[in-house]
């Protein structure tokens, strides 16, 4: 903990945890978005690579318990299924992460805010994917885009819903393969970026303290997700993150 309040004051810290917080209770309600949440919260007040760090292990923990909530056979089928996509994604994550060390701010800012935006008004707008067919080709490109752009700004969640929603995924299952493909690419975020130098002994006890916020926000989401309208609630996030997103692109372009 000292090495964590020698970068971050303990008022910053509070407020990162409670980023971590709103964050967990996104993902107990929708399945996805923590890093997306995470990412733009963090970056506001820290550095893009200190946030990026700080996302890493929260992201790994609520991934394995989404993933795992139907026991680890349901979880096995959703990986046999995707085994492309994923192999993919890891490849490309691994290979972008390493390009994190040699970007300016105002670059990863855009890299990470033109992402956030594009998928929040993509969401917002109600334009998805319908209609579309499982492919080798779609699993490749898609999990391989996916993966670049995760690995320099840890959200991948972006293609990977509109993928599933408009292979028109069972509800139970998308939530299921969310957990499963996050969980695998947030895993090789965390090697990757062991490897790269952001995940290091001065980032890394933000993001180790950053787990039971996370934790405790997730269970807060699915506690709620019975009691309250879902879709209106997932259309005040979307609307959050736009904003989010076009702060980090407005800092992006103008420093």
């Amino acid at each position: 903990m000292d090495i964590l309040f020698q970068t971050l004051p303990p008022m910053m810290f509070a407020l990162a945890c409670a980023i971590a917080v709103m964050a967990g209770v996104v993902k107990g309600l929708v399945g996805f978005a923590m890093p997306m949440v995470l990412i733009s919260g963090l970056s506001t007040f820290i550095a893009p690579d200190v946030a990026l760090a700080g996302l890493i292990l929260p992201t790994v923990v609520t991934n394995v318990i989404q993933a795992l909530r139907q026991g680890p056979r349901a979880a096995l089928v959703s990986l046999r299924r995707f085994w492309l996509f994923l192999t993919a994604m890891f490849l490309a994550l691994i290979g972008s992460a390493q390009l994190v060390p040699m970007l300016d701010m105002q670059t990863m800012f855009l890299m990470i805010g033109v992402p956030v935006v594009g998928f929040a008004l993509l969401q917002i707008s109600g334009k998805a994917f319908h209609g579309l067919r499982q492919s080798r080709v779609l699993d490749a490109g898609i999990g391989g885009f996916a993966g670049f752009i995760g690995g320099v700004s840890g959200v991948w969640g972006a293609p990977t819903v509109a993928y599933l929603t408009g292979l028109q995924t069972e509800k139970h299952e998308q939530m299921r393969a969310q957990g499963v493909i996050y969980g695998v690419g947030a895993v090789a975020l965390f090697g990757a970026h062991l490897k790269s130098g952001v995940l290091r002994p001065e980032t890394a006890p933000l993001s180790i303290a950053l787990v039971p916020a996370a934790v405790l926000g997730m269970w807060i989401g699915g506690r709620l997700l019975d009691r309250i309208d879902q879709k209106m609630f997932r259309k005040a996030t979307l609307l959050v993150l736009l904003i989010a997103g076009m702060n980090l692109v407005r800092r992006g372009l103008v420093g």
